[in-house]
């Protein structure tokens, strides 16, 4: 039954902030991503409280691993990163040709329950939960000199 409540948790979307803004970037340009956890749902380390039996069950999900699909056929990861903006950010992709893709983040839950105020015990399962697609055009640009 904790297994359970467990896949019933309302887990936190992971949404993906993704650098140049706007939707646009360039081929050859690295493009940043970072995860973005949204006020909605639980996201690792919080705690969800319910009852199950007459008994105080507490769900506290935990991230097993973090996975950017760059909409390309490409990924990043599993990681543990959070990615973060540019300069500084960890987590990059390069586009290569010009095209219409819609990049997304995938969350491995894991999860620790506790019962009446328990000690946490781990949860022999996991969940796997994909973030909306952020649709993002990838453009070529032409140099051109001018001479006057």
């Amino acid at each position: 039954m904790i297994i359970e409540q467990f896949h019933q948790t309302d887990f936190a979307l992971p949404g993906a902030v993704i650098q140049p803004p706007d939707g646009r970037t360039l081929v050859n340009l690295p493009v940043y991503f970072q995860l973005a956890w949204p006020e909605a749902g639980f996201e690792p380390q919080e705690i969800d409280t319910t009852t199950l039996i007459g008994h105080e069950v507490r769900i506290r999900p935990t991230l097993v691993g973090i996975t950017y699909l760059t909409g390309d056929g490409g990924s990043i990861g599993p990681t543990e990163s959070t990615g973060g903006p540019y300069p500084d950010g960890d987590i990059t992709h390069e586009y290569t040709d010009a095209a219409q893709v819609a990049p997304y983040i995938s969350v491995e839950y894991g999860g620790e329950v506790s019962v009446d105020g328990g000690d946490w015990s781990e949860i022999p399962s996991t969940v796997v939960i994909d973030g909306p697609t952020n649709p993002l055009e990838v453009l070529t640009s032409k140099n051109r000199l001018y001479s006057n």
